[in-house]
């Protein structure tokens, strides 16, 4: 096997559904890293649905922004007012092993990584540490799905039927 195809290989098995729930249920707080004051970005659209159809304590870190939303911006998870239930990441894959040791510090419960980001050392390391982790999914999606709002996700929620949709002629 290459050393490309060994970084394919995921064994890390994470989180199922009812326990992606608990922790959702569970979580008070969520702090967003790497947060972003552009409207384009996914941080910027999941921090949005969060306040609007949320009842978590958001938090948003950036040490190169200063308000996001008409909220403050923190410059490290250690100068958040609280512990983090939640630690919502979107940054590059070389920043999350130092990502997590602020999550640590800081005292968070739970590691979230985003669509796309997976960091089997990163998952170990946390577990071991206490922390519960989900990678390679969206805290937006995720909250939506369990609570009926996959509308305001961005998805149709029409009926979904294996029968063949009648169109008009």
């Amino acid at each position: 096997m290459s050393a490309d195809t060994a970084a394919q290989v995921r064994s890390w098995i994470g989180p199922t559904a009812p326990e992606r729930l608990a922790l959702l249920r569970s979580a008070e707080s969520i702090a967003i890293v790497g947060a972003s004051a552009k409207a384009s970005r996914a941080s910027y659209f999941v921090a949005t649905y969060l306040l609007s159809s949320s009842r978590y304590r958001v938090y948003f870190v950036n040490p190169a922004v200063k308000e996001i939303l008409g909220r403050p911006v923190f410059p490290s998870l250690a100068d958040l007012p609280e512990a983090p239930d939640i630690v919502d990441v979107f940054r590059r894959h070389e920043d999350l092993p130092s990502v997590l040791a602020e999550a640590r510090t800081a005292g968070a419960k739970t590691l979230w990584l985003q669509l796309g980001s997976w960091h089997e050392e990163v998952a170990r390391d946390a577990e071991q540490s206490g922390l519960k982790v989900v990678m390679d999914r969206c805290v937006k999606i995720e909250h939506a799905r369990f609570h009926g709002g996959l509308n305001l996700a961005g998805f149709n929620t029409g009926v979904i039927s294996s029968k063949r949709q009648l169109t008009a002629q």
